[in-house]
């Protein structure tokens, strides 16, 4: 196969950073119209297959992507080029919106434009929750697993061992070994109780690194999981945002595009300027990088490893239920009233029936808050 240049790459990615909205099934598809239809990079089932090992290492499914890509096509610089150039477009689109929130958003103006977005965005993550949800529980065990994770997640479990905690059980079920239901609790890492935060702790950037960079390394199921992870830690454990600037930070992370999980950047920049926003950028992204460094070569071995399979399928279904219990939650602030559920219904129809793009959902959700604070 012949290596593509740098260049190419990052002129390629570069782009898609920049025009790539509605999410990681819509970059997905970006990404196979350029790399398979356009220029012959990959045949349709190695496309595939990428995408398959993106579903078994943590992190955002198309970053994780564009980094396969890059690495096959150039090695470990187009690992870099190709991830940096689909990651920093967004980066700075968003750190550019953070600092116009930090100036503007406590104004009557800011207020009401998030006051129409909210509501749109709550119906944008469910809606990809109902698409994603037969895949993910698709067996009555599966399903258990997601109604338990929403319960464990509205009880105020950490969301590490609702995640690991129900995989890990679904993986003795299922897997070969076939242990007894009882010796479950026995496979739960200890050491994810130490990951719980104090409240009230001080913001550094140290210590918001090293969150981000826990939360990177251990998210499965896709950007929208990043909300249960980013409720438990910066809302509820570290008490360093409140609910209404996480949702705030969402609704960035939706309006923009590139990956969901530059919402990170945002609440970088909202908690240490700047500083923040590289250092969270960096924190959230880097453990992509590397799993996707270790993976590339065992894709074929994880895709056909039951036991794999079988903790992926519970991780996956428990990443639903994690999604769903903050959808329960982050829904409770931003529908308040008979405009915001017309709002919200609205988009919903719109989104389920024209399936038309989220990014302009949200900005006609903006326009009409901006629309009813000028009457």
């Amino acid at each position: 196969m012949k290596e593509t240049s740098l260049k190419e790459i990052a002129q390629l990615f570069l782009k898609l950073g920049t025009v790539a909205f509605g999410g990681p099934a819509a970059h997905i598809a970006m990404m196979q119209d350029e790399v398979v239809d356009r220029r012959a990079w990959f045949s349709r089932q190695r496309f595939l297959d990428l995408v398959g090992a993106t579903n078994l290492i943590p992190g955002p499914n198309s970053t994780e992507l564009a980094i396969h890509i890059g690495y096959e096509r150039a090695g470990w610089a187009g690992l870099l080029v190709a991830g940096s150039s689909f990651i920093l477009p967004a980066m700075f689109i968003v750190t550019g919106f953070a600092w116009a929130y930090v100036e503007y958003g406590s104004t009557p103006a800011g207020e009401a434009l998030l006051y129409g977005v909210q509501p749109v965005v709550i119906v944008i993550v469910a809606h990809a929750l109902a698409r994603l949800a037969p895949t993910a529980a698709r067996t009555w065990l599966l399903r258990g697993v997601v109604v338990a994770a929403i319960a464990l997640f509205l009880m105020g479990v950490n969301e590490l061992l609702i995640l690991f905690g129900l995989g890990l059980l679904v993986m003795v079920v299922t897997g070969p070994l076939r242990l007894p239901f009882g010796s479950v609790y026995m496979l739960v890492p200890g050491p994810l109780v130490l990951l719980a935060q104090g409240p009230d702790s001080p913001v550094t950037l140290d210590r918001l690194f090293w969150v981000l960079l826990k939360i990177g390394a251990v998210l499965y199921g896709g950007g929208y999981v990043i909300l249960a992870f980013l409720q438990g830690d910066f809302v509820e454990r570290l008490g360093w945002l409140t609910q209404q600037q996480l949702i705030d930070a969402v609704s960035v992370g939706q309006v923009t595009p590139g990956p969901v999980f530059t919402t990170a950047t945002f609440i970088g920049y909202v908690l240490k300027g700047v500083p923040g926003a590289l250092v969270a950028t960096l924190a959230i992204f880097l453990p992509s990088f590397v799993f996707v460094a270790i993976s590339h070569r065992y894709i074929e071995r994880m895709r056909s490893s039951q036991l794999f399979s079988g903790l992926l399928d519970g991780v996956n279904a428990a990443a639903v239920g994690l999604m769903a219990g903050v959808t329960i939650q982050l829904a409770r602030e931003a529908i308040v009233d008979a405009t915001t559920l017309i709002i919200s219904a609205t988009a919903l129809l719109l989104l389920a029936g024209a399936r038309i793009n989220s990014a302009w959902l949200i900005l006609a959700g903006g326009a009409i808050g901006l629309a009813i604070d000028l009457l």
